[in-house]
């Protein structure tokens, strides 16, 4: 386990760099991320490449004893080759080129840049694949971001029109799985076929659907070119790339299959500000984050490669956020330590001194503007020390799986049914209500295997194909599925021959008509034991299985086949609850109200606990804590932004 951080010697002057080298390392970094955005400095004119800066920064970095993560430039192409080259630009929906002048400038799909990507990254990696100060590699930066994961340039449209060639194979093949049929759109050639721009009213569902996963593989093969290159001329060295939190434009697992790190930059507070919490909420985060934000993420990327990390880890204030609050006091260690419990293999701040010029000059660093410590180092100082008496920490495999995958989170941002939350909400309702019962839980993707679970969550999984469900069904897990779950086939058309398409057979129950509703406007659902509330989403069911739970006019709400739970109702934070509660207990899974603040994780013979809240936490109130009272790190009095870790016996 090892901590990083982010730098940019082209920031600063020389004469610093060997005393910011040497604070590094007095902090107890042994990583340093250095590139990812300086090709005006590495190539300031055409072919012309200034190799001696960056070769004496990455001399004095190594000679302090740091492993460097070099980068490929091409998050920012430089103004001389946007002016040679216009056509790299990526353009809007209206087909306006987007300009220079901030970042991520470039068209996934233009051919000219692909090139350029490849003559840039040949050339930098050809310079340091074998420096033995590099030990790591990061592609590029935040793929997609600032909604670049799309444009509508020529290029673009015409690889879209060759990516739909070979999907389909004939363009009456298109016409059938798109269903043009409706409102006159058939194509008669791929010629025709546009992007779903600028329509003017709602375009197409599964046009939608196939663009999306366009624009996915295009950065993933954009991606890969870079990979190649680098694997070729820097062997044995891994290769990364930093992805967003949150971010479901992209299908990280498919991207995953080339790295051998999937990293990601962990915003906890700034991230909180941009999404879709209430007020009140936030307001109750606002030093903290989210408790289960950085987990769920933590997760996701877990799934995606064989290793992972964290390349950027907020150290105090952002400036890109609705609000930038600074975390509280311990924050940054706990999120650094949640980081490792869920397997990190290195936790990266961002960024080693704030800037004093450009977009970021209000984004916190180690360091302020004068070079003065942040007392967030501190903080840093206090990981470093503890990691020094921590043993290995160990991911096994939880008994809980959270079934996800990317065309059905696309399918959920293009019809969204009512979910004004994004298309992550129902999955992490579902993983907030399994942390708020103390587990730890595994992201599945279906291309993964199911053996050795006891329960597999799917929530909303909208996508669904057969060979998928004889997958679950050859899990032996006891399989829970929402409403919408195998509600569309793979060209996002509704399931035949009814919802829940592939479900149908094994879960007895066929889904005869949806609707959603206002949050306010809940319902109850009746069992044998308890009494459940709904809201949002509802459907009318009609099934052979044996019947659990009941809406108040007595129609079916919750069958049971089997293995397979179908739920025909959305759950209200509460319910969710107490239904996995009755179901962890059926399972024989132990389990433990830990309320809204503190979080536990299992991390091999480890338990590490979270106080995610403003207050102290009494974890022997909650019946928490080492049976022989011996803690590695923390008391059994956790105090706000507290971390505590013991030793655990059994599974």
């Amino acid at each position: 386990m090892k901590l990083g951080v982010c730098y940019y010697p082209e920031h600063w002057p020389e004469a610093d760099w060997a005393d910011d080298a040497r604070r590094m390392r007095s902090l107890g970094l042994s990583m340093v991320r250095i590139g990812e955005f300086a090709w005006s400095r590495i190539e300031p004119a055409p072919g012309g490449f200034d190799w001696g800066w960056l070769d004496r920064a990455i001399k004095v970095l190594g000679d302090a004893g740091l492993g460097v993560v070099m980068c490929t430039p091409t998050a920012t192409p430089p103004k001389w080759l946007v002016d040679l080259k216009p056509d790299i630009l990526p353009c809007d929906e209206h087909g306006r080129p987007r300009r220079f002048g901030s970042r991520r400038h470039y068209c996934f799909s233009s051919r000219t840049y692909r090139a350029e990507s490849r003559r840039i990254t040949e050339a930098v990696a050809g310079r340091y694949g074998e420096h033995p100060a590099v030990i790591m590699w990061q592609t590029d930066n935040e793929y997609g971001h600032h909604g670049s994961d799309e444009s509508f340039s020529a290029d673009a449209v015409s690889a879209f029109r060759n990516w739909l060639a070979a999907r389909y194979g004939s363009v009456a093949a298109l016409n059938a799985a798109w269903g043009t049929v409706f409102w006159s759109q058939e194509y008669a050639d791929f010629s025709e076929v546009d992007p779903p721009q600028a329509t003017v009213t709602e375009a197409n569902p599964s046009h939608r659907l196939d663009w999306r996963r366009f624009c996915s593989d295009q950065m993933c093969d954009f991606n890969r070119e870079q990979v190649d290159i680098i694997r070729r001329l820097s062997p044995n060295r891994p290769v990364t790339h930093n992805f967003i939190g949150d971010y479901t434009r992209l299908d990280h697992r498919k991207m995953g299959r080339d790295l051998d790190y999937a990293s990601w930059d962990s915003y906890p507070i700034g991230l909180l500000s941009e999404g879709s919490a209430p007020k009140e909420e936030k307001l109750r985060r606002l030093r903290y984050g989210d408790p289960d934000f950085a987990a769920f993420n933590h997760d996701v990327f877990r799934a995606c490669a064989p290793k992972w990390g964290i390349m950027e880890q907020q150290p105090g204030p952002v400036n890109w956020a609705g609000y930038n609050a600074a975390p509280a006091p311990g924050a940054v260690r706990l999120w650094s330590w949640e980081a490792f419990a869920h397997g990190a293999d290195f936790v990266s701040y961002f960024r080693w001194r704030q800037a004093s010029f450009a977009q970021e000059q209000m984004h916190a660093g180690l360091l302020a503007n004068d070079r003065a410590p942040q007392p967030v180092c501190d903080e840093i100082r206090q990981v470093t020390d503890e990691l020094g008496g921590i043993p290995e920490i160990r991911k096994d495999q939880s008994r809980i799986g959270l079934l996800i995958d990317y065309p059905s989170l696309w399918q959920l941002e293009i019809q969204p049914q009512g979910n004004r939350q994004g298309p992550l909400w129902p999955a992490r309702t579902c993983y907030k209500a399994c942390r708020m019962l103390g587990q730890t839980i595994d992201i599945l993707f279906p291309d993964q295997e199911f053996e050795g679970y006891h329960l597999i969550l799917v929530p909303a999984l909208t996508v669904l194909t057969e060979a998928l469900a004889d997958k679950l069904a050859r899990s032996g897990a006891l399989i829970l599925a929402t409403p919408l779950t195998g509600a569309r086939d793979e060209s996002g058309r509704t399931a035949a021959p009814l919802p829940p398409g592939p479900l149908a057979n094994l879960t007895g129950t066929r889904v005869l008509s949806f609707e959603s509703l206002p949050k306010e406007a809940a319902f109850a659902v009746q069992t044998a034991d308890s009494k459940l509330t709904g809201h949002i989403w509802k459907e009318r069911i009609e099934t052979i299985a044996e019947v659990r739970g009941w809406f108040e006019d007595r129609a079916p709400a919750y069958s049971v086949s089997g293995n397979f739970h179908y739920l025909a109702f959305w759950l209200d934070e509460d319910s969710w609850i107490a239904l996995l509660r009755q179901i962890f207990e059926s399972l024989g899974i132990d389990h433990v109200e830990t309320g809204p603040d503190l979080r536990l994780v299992k991390a091999g013979q480890m338990m590490f606990a979270f106080n995610y809240g403003p207050d102290t936490e009494d974890l022997g109130a909650r019946g928490i804590g080492p049976e022989d009272e011996t803690w590695i790190i923390g008391a059994q009095c956790l105090p706000a932004a507290g971390v505590a870790v013991w030793t655990i016996s059994g599974p």
